[in-house]
């Protein structure tokens, strides 16, 4: 099968990946071999190619949104059939039986494997998972339409949830991505008023058509003080802004899985029981919610697309911000 592959991190402007021919394996048991479409492109396939996370497999096949159809299973599948639709996130498996799974906290299981890290993921032709990390794609998407949801949404849609924003209450989103711009409609379908703050003016326009309150870039200062903030940008210095434009009792959910440094800041940022947390992976059940509530809306998903062959052009613009909304790579 064709593949991209890692076989050194770099930084993402010396095209680290590398096109192969890999072989196609048969899925093990209870498994799934997917024949992938189209796989999403997120800031952590960025991250692991520019070796910005220690990386435990090398060569890897980045790529965690993966949509595609299945192609062969193994013994004992019984959810899903040969030609049947279905979505591959950035959770691969857990143990099951560790104090954080048992708590229902699966996202921070310890034996955790993770897609297009641990194991080979959608820039190829071919992808595995077992069938109960698996999950049907509503019709309503487009494969296309659908892949972003898979990560972009699905941490946004935690983020936006572990931030406790409720209907009726102003939530600030700091930078406007693939994942912003999911979680902005799916707030004001929860019945959030939302604020935009990124640099990019063509962001800032697709934010307002998206429906955002207001926009404005990090350093302007919003018209109301918000109830809730969610960061997306890694950038530590984001989140004494956030804090500062928040009222007491406020959540800043930090939505990166790495961040520049949090600068020094003056405790008055943090009193009156405001809280920063982070968010880490997701689990099964943010999957599944996700796609039934992003089907609801029903999210718009602006995606831009590149060729398998491209899939380094499409990191270098994810990179420079030259990407409105998600980028895709179609691999069928």
């Amino acid at each position: 099968m064709r593949a991209m592959v890692l076989t050194r991190p770099a930084p993402a402007e010396e095209s680290p990946l590398a096109a192969r021919d890999l072989p196609v394996a048969p899925p093990g048991p209870a498994a799934l071999r997917v024949r992938v479409r189209v796989c999403a492109v997120c800031h952590t396939d960025l991250h692991v190619v520019e070796g910005d996370l220690p990386l435990p497999v090398l060569p890897i096949v980045p790529g965690h949104q993966i949509v595609g159809t299945v192609d062969a299973v193994g013994d004992g599948v019984t959810r899903f059939r040969i030609g049947d639709r279905v979505g591959i996130p950035w959770l691969h498996s857990t143990d099951g039986t560790c104090p954080y799974c048992v708590r229902g906290t699966e996202n921070l299981c310890d034996a955790a494997r993770f897609t297009g890290y641990h194991v080979d993921g959608g820039y190829a032709e071919h992808a595995t998972i077992g069938e109960a990390f698996a999950y049907a794609i509503p019709d309503r998407f487009t494969d296309e339409h659908a892949a972003p949801l898979l990560c972009a949404g699905v941490i946004g849609y935690r983020a936006l949830r572990l931030s406790e924003a409720r209907p009726g209450d102003r939530l600030g989103l700091y930078g406007f991505g693939a994942s912003a711009h999911i979680v902005l409609q799916i707030a004001r379908h929860l019945g959030c008023e939302v604020y935009v703050f990124t640099r990019g003016a063509q962001h800032r326009a697709l934010a307002t058509r998206l429906g955002a309150a207001w926009t404005g870039t990090a350093d302007d200062r919003p018209p109301h003080a918000l109830d809730a903030a969610i960061v997306f940008a890694p950038a530590g210095g984001l989140v004494p802004a956030a804090l500062g434009a928040t009222r007491k009792g406020a959540t800043v959910a930090l939505a990166g899985i790495t961040m520049t440094p949090i600068p020094a800041m003056d405790y008055a940022l943090l009193r009156h029981e405001r809280t920063v947390r982070s968010v880490a992976n997701s689990t099964r059940d943010d999957v599944r919610e996700c796609l039934r509530i992003a089907a609801e809306v029903p999210v718009e998903t602006a995606v831009q697309a590149y060729d398998l062959v491209d899939a380094n052009r499409a990191l270098q613009d994810l990179k420079a911000s030259r990407i409105d909304g998600a980028g895709i790579v179609r691999v069928a």
